[in-house]
């Protein structure tokens, strides 16, 4: 919208660079042309706005497929006014001189042009579109057909809009219409799902299959290896047993031998000794039977002396000193005689 401002009977017009303003007085033609700023009397002025930038037209209608299914239809047209005389002259884009507003509504008469116009080949596509082929392909056929039927509508030209772009945002059934065909997807989804899940236990069950495997080869083979042990032990223990057995039965072999001969040689020194005590005993008896009675008495007392206790003291009686030298008197006469 143009900015208007007041002053003493005067009005000043300051528009937007994206805005076309047209001025007439008295039937002349003043001003024409974007972004203009400029005084004007407003009983004599008649002035115009067209937009000339980018405008987007969001359309939203419904449709019958040719198997008679509804279906809601989602686009948007971008288009502009690239003559904007031609506009002027055609539609209603005259603005108060002291307000700026626009005293009809332009927009939406170009609006309701174009959502009729690409609603009308909307709907002739899709009544020869089976709903399944309108969910899978119809937006690419109705966005080519709204685009073809546009370009060659005679009264966009002859308004001076020019079409930009056209875009078909979707197609969509009705809710229950929707669902419905959700259905079979998701149950294939959910078998997809649920096989997978068997696969993955499968495969879980059969890695759990060969780790049980393993572990009962590993227990399998174990038992073997202890039954070896035990039977190594078994060998080696009796082995030792026969071996020590056989060193046992040398030991007492050569103990007895050893005995044997240690007896023997007892015996023989028994039989030596023996020998000769009985030698000497028959020499001192010998000696003994051809000695003279005071010899044996004189040994008897230095045997009896020899057995005798230690005498410290000595005490000799007379009477036992006077029969003692008449007895040694005696026997010196005796011997000299």
């Amino acid at each position: 919208m143009a900015d208007i401002t007041r002053r003493s009977g005067w009005r000043h017009l300051r528009s937007a660079p994206t805005a076309h303003i047209r001025h007439q007085r008295r039937g002349q033609l003043v001003h024409d042309g974007e972004g203009l700023s400029f005084w004007f009397r407003p009983r004599t002025a008649a002035l115009s706005e067209v937009p000339v930038n980018d405008r987007e037209l969001a359309m939203a209608f419904h449709a019958r497929t040719a198997d008679f299914q509804d279906v809601s239809v989602q686009s948007t047209v971008t288009y502009r006014i690239g003559d904007p005389g031609a506009a002027a002259t055609r539609l209603d884009f005259s603005i108060d001189p002291d307000t700026g507003a626009w005293r009809g509504t332009p927009l939406e008469q170009i609006a309701t042009l174009l959502t009729e116009t690409a609603q009308q080949h909307a709907l002739d596509v899709l009544a020869r579109t089976t709903l399944a082929a309108a969910l899978v392909d119809g937006v690419a056929a109705v966005r080519d057909r709204i685009s073809a039927g546009l370009a060659d509508e005679p009264r966009l030209p002859d308004t001076g809009i020019e079409l930009v772009a056209v875009r078909v945002v979707a197609i969509r059934p009705e809710p229950e219409v929707e669902r419905a065909l959700r259905t079979p997807a998701r149950e294939q989804i959910q078998q997809e799902a649920d096989r997978a899940t068997y696969e993955r236990r499968a495969v879980a069950v059969e890695r759990e299959r060969a780790i049980a495997e393993n572990e009962l080869a590993s227990k399998i083979e174990l038992a073997r290896q202890e039954e070896r042990l035990v039977e190594q032990r078994g060998t080696n223990a009796r082995r030792e047993a026969e071996e020590s057995a056989a060193a046992d039965a040398v030991r007492a072999e050569a103990e007895a031998v050893r005995t044997v001969r240690l007896a023997q040689a007892e015996a023989e020194a028994a039989r030596v000794v023996g020998e000769a005590r009985a030698g000497a005993q028959s020499a001192w008896l010998r000696a003994h039977g051809e000695a003279d009675p005071a010899t044996l008495h004189a040994l008897a007392v230095t045997r009896a002396a020899e057995n005798l206790p230690r005498i410290e003291h000595l005490t000799l009686s007379p009477d036992v000193l006077t029969g003692l030298l008449a007895k040694l008197g005696g026997g010196e006469g005796g011997a000299r005689s």
